[in-house]
């Protein structure tokens, strides 16, 4: 009954207002992502990278980016370019600022993808450019990375080729409780990683938090949340770009299962 109550309140909203104010105008470092931003910049600090099939804002401190984000298409996914596996500090970097292949280097982690190149195989340069580094966080290997996270990854892009067009946003986050660092340059690990999915189309958003260890891929339901939630344990602001009202009643739902 709650649920239906809400579906005729997000209904009216969409009839009465446009599902999106404005995109994000006026900020550097975009120019060339702005099918990335449509619905919004979640913080446009640090640094802000624009990248063929993503756009980043990359923390220096920490080494990982903030934030990745971009749309997926359909069309996209038709693509055929192989997996390029050119793995590279971000030249747009400077070093000391950026993670290196060393820091990587026998830390017991992966260099896990936050912009999958499995999603970038529809042009050469997009999935070149998802191998550089700053594209990268020190990810557990098995029953993450190479498990429940490669899993919804898929899932992903199931829901593109079955909706059409959807807006990823992913990165990690650090608790209170302190983190690990690897390599020289103290490349931060996080203790968790968020996933946002947006269907810009059906106004309807599913979310992720999953604790940065090894998981039982049958468990990803379990591991639904809320934009909210998302917002409130990393400081930033997603899909500000839509209209307030609906933003305010989208970011609080928790869908009740896999799309």
């Amino acid at each position: 009954m709650k649920k239906t109550f809400l579906v005729i309140i997000l209904f009216i909203l969409l009839c009465a207002t446009p599902v999106y104010a404005a995109g994000p105008d006026g900020v550097e470092g975009i120019e060339g992502c702005e099918e990335h931003l449509k619905y919004g910049i979640p913080a446009p600090k640090p640094t802000l990278l624009c990248r063929m099939g993503y756009v980043l804002s990359h923390n220096s401190e920490k080494k990982v980016a903030l934030w990745v984000t971009y749309l997926l298409t359909k069309e996209k996914l038709d693509g055929n370019h192989p997996r390029s596996d050119d793995f590279r500090a971000d030249p747009d970097l400077s070093p000391g600022d950026r993670s290196e292949l060393k820091d990587y280097r026998n830390s017991g982690y992966d260099r896990g993808h936050l912009a999958p190149a499995a999603d970038m195989s529809w042009d050469a340069q997009a999935m070149s450019e998802s191998f550089f580094l700053s594209n990268m966080a020190p990810q557990v290997g098995p029953g993450f990375n190479r498990g429940i996270w490669a899993v919804l990854e898929e899932r992903v892009r199931d829901w593109t080729r079955q909706r059409g067009a959807l807006y990823i946003f992913t990165g990690p986050i650090y608790g209170p409780e302190g983190h690990a660092h690897i390599g020289p340059n103290g490349v931060s690990v996080p203790n968790h990683f968020y996933k946002i999915v947006f269907d810009p189309v059906l106004v309807e958003v599913i979310a992720f938090i999953m604790p940065n260890e090894r998981l039982q891929t049958i468990d990803l339901p379990n591991y639904i949340t809320n934009v909210d939630t998302v917002e409130a344990q990393t400081g930033l602001d997603f899909l500000s770009e839509l209209e307030d009202s609906v933003e305010d009643l989208i970011e609080t739902m928790i869908q009740p299962a896999l799309w």
